[in-house]
């Protein structure tokens, strides 16, 4: 598959399991068969704010990924510090030169150290930028075992327009996909009733427009808002909105995200 053909079957994905399918796919056929994604629309000033609300995408072990995304590993490693502060696309010579230069923090060390343990060295990472100061999204590609830093270097300075094509279409297309999630699930009727009140619609107009009572609209709005750890409807409706979760035309069948 073409690179152009590859970039249009991303930005036709119905989900965003299927457009990270395609992309990481890609990635391993290059060497990298370990990936790491996350990204989040409600960061602050020193977290990414609750990680319920964050998407994590991995295609590591089971073990790996429990202990870097759900143990928060990922917190204190240099790359994720680095993306955090940064926009743009590099490999990871520049962390071991840190390392064996002493440069970095005594918790950036261990976490080079603990990588290491874990087969994970070389690699790259994507920080992608964004409009908005409360949104972040960054992509690991970890080098497969045997390839060193010299090798993931030459490598991107051959592909990095390939490479970085591929890991923008993929964050552009997943963003403006509807991020399913266990923790954040809406049922139907808790959506359409977010919907009607996004549109400016009062419970006894909901409650006419869904043939059900006044009280049963207050039910599913207070469901709602319980999926959505809110406290008003109207943070309701703006923290749906952001995540997707109203106003799409979901897949008759799909999978909660990672």
């Amino acid at each position: 598959m073409t690179t152009l053909a590859l970039l249009n079957r991303i930005a036709a994905a119905s989900s965003i399991d299927d457009a990270w399918d395609l992309a990481t796919n890609h990635f391993a056929s290059l060497g990298f068969k370990r990936a790491n994604y996350g990204f989040t629309r409600f960061k602050h000033l020193k977290t990414i704010g609750d990680p319920d609300d964050a998407l994590f995408l991995s295609t590591c072990d089971a073990d790996y990924v429990k202990r870097y995304f759900q143990g928060g590993f990922y917190a204190k490693t240099p790359v994720f510090r680095w993306a955090e502060r940064s926009s743009g696309a590099c490999t990871w010579t520049w962390v071991k030169e840190a390392f064996e230069a002493g440069r970095l923090s005594a918790e950036e060390a261990d976490a080079v150290r603990q990588n290491v343990a874990m087969g994970v060295t070389a690699g790259i990472s994507v920080s992608f930028p964004e409009v908005s100061s409360r949104s972040k999204g960054a992509l690991g590609l970890i080098a497969d075992p045997g390839l060193t830093h010299a090798d993931v270097d030459t490598l991107f300075l051959e592909r990095k327009e390939e490479i970085l094509a591929v890991a923008n279409m993929m964050h552009l297309t997943i963003v403006h996909l509807p991020q399913l999630s266990r923790h954040r699930a809406l049922s139907p009727r808790q959506r359409e009733a977010l919907e009607w009140v996004a549109d400016g619609k009062t419970t006894q107009d909901v409650a006419l427009l869904m043939g059900v009572s006044p009280a049963m609209v207050e039910k599913h709005l207070r469901l709602a808002r319980e999926a959505l750890s809110v406290e008003t409807t109207a943070q309701a409706v703006a923290k749906g909105a952001l995540l997707n979760m109203i106003f799409q035309r979901l897949p008759e069948v799909a999978q909660a995200a990672r």
